[in-house]
């Protein structure tokens, strides 16, 4: 009889490493029960693709490595695309999510990331290379990234402007 294979899930040494993975944060939570406390961790993580699409995630577990795991693999799998050019963003921006408010501009080749811990942890999984940002309010890295994120998804490009208003690339900059 011939052996039946079955398909299993990649192992870490296996997966695609396509992804460019940061951990944004780790926080150790305890819940209070009857017998005492009940010691784990919470990890903030961001993945990108290099080329503008990028993803957060959230993981809970009662190890470390297991839950920036499953924060990581939330990040794949809830990961969507920016337009970016040359490397920045179109436009500025404003991102906003709870009492945080981030603002984002455009910034000339060369520049760099100027931005602060969580912020800049998307830029680099994202890969935007010039961009200068400052991060107003709540320092919280879940909504930080979170209003970054939100932000980043509120950018248009010129032909996604000019098709909306019914004109061509050129009728709007000229």
């Amino acid at each position: 009889m011939a052996k039946q294979q079955t398909k299993r899930a990649p192992a870490a040494e296996e997966r695609d490493d396509s992804f460019r993975e940061k951990m944004v944060a780790i926080n150790r939570v305890t819940k209070v029960v009857k017998g005492g406390r009940i010691l784990g961790f919470a990890a903030l993580t961001v993945v990108g693709d290099g080329d503008g699409a990028v993803g957060m995630g959230k993981g809970k577990s009662r190890e470390v490595p297991v839950a920036v795991q499953k924060a990581m693999d939330e990040a794949r799998r809830k990961m969507a695309k920016v337009s970016l050019k040359n490397g920045t963003l179109h436009h500025a921006v404003v991102g906003k999510h709870g009492a945080a408010t981030v603002l984002m501009q455009p910034a000339p080749s060369g520049t760099g990331i100027i931005a602060g811990g969580p912020m800049r942890a998307v830029f680099e999984v994202m890969g935007v290379t010039d961009i200068i940002c400052k991060c107003l309010g709540s320092s919280n890295p879940y909504n930080v990234v979170r209003a970054t994120l939100n932000g980043l998804f509120a950018v248009r490009t010129p032909a996604e402007i000019a098709a909306k208003r019914g004109k061509t690339v050129e009728e709007l900059i000229g």
